[in-house]
């Protein structure tokens, strides 16, 4: 059967948060999960970038490495990867058929993402692989990953107010949600939080004797040939690890020491593959598409391109990462091209993203629940009156073919493509596959 075909009548069950389900399907699958050696990621933000580093520089070391993250730009293959290769579709319907088969035919049934996960599970465990990145879905504690009772790290890269619908109202409620993937005597590694969430992941380390490490953010310094490199102090000694960073964004410095502790962490425990050398070499591999990726888009009757960036910038604190990055690049004015989900918090990622003079053009997110581009255009001219300009378009390449003509590159004006991954991933599904 095809990947859609299988996994299209579990998408009516939607989000539904509880581990009952996930462990009686990966029971009636013989456990898979309990075969495999895993690090469990959970964050608001900077999560994927963190699995992208682990997985990288477990592989440079030589280990058969697995890694699943959610969710996908283009293909579901994208999700489940071994040594940073997508699983074929072949074997991706294979497994998807095996965990089909196994879900009951009477009670209630898995959801879509339950689905998937215990199909990566099971193909982690078939393929024996040698550790598994597991990114979290969506909170932690009831999250369809959180079924391993013994992880080597758990790591905790962000708290912010997202998902606040199905987590709680507060940072807090949501603190103790992503501090559900602590498990007893695990380590931890915990970016830096605010102050409620920081006491609630401390409070849960302690009660659980859990170490918790919190690493500084790296120290960007200038290496050979204007290669950017940072330096991070080690966990366990008084030396620096140095490596190259490749992704995009000063919130790199934080994302990309965590994954270092993470690998030191392994390291201690015995991962003895893990050195320096492997290190450098897995860090300056890592790839992560669509957060803060520089795109090459055709200009109209020209065989010209213009450079354009794209990033997810889902939430407030996303978008506050991003306009850290432009404001670096020290352009004059941005045009943004974006379409949001109706469950975002648009005014404060407006508040984030959007300066005086800058311009705005607004699209809906296809086959998703998109704001309405005029209910956000009403809302972005509260939130910033002194936009140069302000339009709606009907769709993602429209807009970004009026963006590239209309805001010249010799001005220095910077074209962003922003505010929903689902809104990036339909653009390289339907225009742009060759850039992933």
């Amino acid at each position: 059967m095809q990947i859609d075909a299988i996994l299209k009548p579990f998408q009516r069950f939607g989000v539904h948060l509880g581990l009952q389900r996930i462990h009686s399907l990966l029971s009636a699958l013989a456990n898979p999960h309990h075969r495999v050696p895993i690090i469990h990621v959970a964050g608001s933000n900077g999560k994927g970038s963190v699995c992208a580093y682990l997985s990288a520089t477990l592989t440079a070391a030589g280990y058969k490495t697995g890694r699943y993250t959610s969710p996908h730009l283009i293909d579901w293959n994208e999700r489940i990867c071994i040594n940073e290769q997508p699983i074929s579709p072949v074997d991706l319907s294979r497994v998807l058929e095996q965990v089909r088969k196994a879900t009951p035919e009477n009670g209630e049934s898995p959801t879509q993402f339950e689905v998937i996960t215990a199909a990566a599970w099971l193909y982690f465990a078939q393929q024996q692989v040698d550790i598994a990145v597991i990114e979290v879905g969506l909170g932690g504690r009831l999250d369809a990953t959180n079924v391993v009772d013994n992880p080597l790290v758990s790591v905790i890269t962000s708290i912010s107010r997202e998902h606040w619908q199905q987590l709680g109202p507060t940072v807090a409620d949501i603190a103790r949600e992503k501090a559900g993937i602590i498990k007893p005597g695990c380590p931890v590694v915990v970016g830096q939080l605010p102050d409620d969430a920081k006491g609630i992941v401390e409070i849960r380390g302690k009660e659980l004797n859990c170490p918790i490490y919190t690493p500084l953010p790296g120290e960007l310094v200038n290496g050979s040939e204007g290669e950017y490199l940072v330096r991070v102090k080690s966990l366990f000694s008084f030396e620096e690890i140095t490596y190259p960073l490749v992704l995009n964004g000063q919130i790199q410095l934080s994302n990309s020491a965590l994954a270092v502790a993470t690998l030191e962490i392994l390291q201690q425990q015995g991962w003895d593959k893990i050195n320096r050398a492997t290190i450098a070499q897995g860090m300056g591999q890592a790839k992560w598409p669509g957060r803060m990726q520089w795109l090459d888009w055709p200009i109209q009757n020209s065989s010209s391109f213009r450079k354009i960036l794209v990033d997810g910038a889902h939430n407030p604190d996303a978008a506050r990462v991003l306009r850290d990055y432009i404001d670096s690049l020290v352009v004059p004015h941005v045009t943004w091209v974006m379409g949001m989900l109706s469950t975002k918090e648009h005014r404060e990622v407006f508040k984030n993203l959007l300066r005086s003079h800058d311009q705005l053009y607004l699209v809906p997110v296809p086959d998703h629940s998109s704001a309405q581009p005029i209910d956000l255009q009403q809302l972005a001219l509260q939130v910033c009156p002194d936009l140069r300009d302000c339009q709606v378009f009907d769709d993602c390449r429209e807009a970004l073919n009026h963006a590239c003509s209309d805001s010249g590159e010799d001005t220095g004006n910077l074209v962003v493509l922003c505010g929903s991954l689902y809104l990036i991933g339909n653009l390289l599904r339907n225009y742009r596959r060759e850039q992933i």
